[in-house]
């Protein structure tokens, strides 16, 4: 998923984001919110891979969701 900066006409590319789900062994799985450089955003461990599927997605989608609600406030009212 990439987000783009809308300043002005040329969109500015911020950055793709994914879901990574790794097998822990016997006990579970570890999801992780990566950027393309590989930098932590967020990661948790769940017991069953849907749990963790789940909560790698939401925590993406919060991720996602915060970037537009703070690029939505730093842009002009057009009152």
């Amino acid at each position: 998923m990439r987000l783009r900066d809308r300043q002005g006409a040329g969109a500015k590319l911020v950055g793709m984001f994914e879901v990574i789900l790794t097998r822990r062994k016997r006990f579970g799985w570890r999801w992780q919110v990566c950027d393309q450089s590989g930098k932590k955003f967020a990661d948790g461990f769940e017991r069953t891979r849907p749990s963790a599927k789940y909560h790698g997605e939401r925590a993406l989608f919060f991720l996602l969701s915060q970037a537009h609600l703070r690029n939505r406030s730093a842009a002009p009212s057009e009152d």
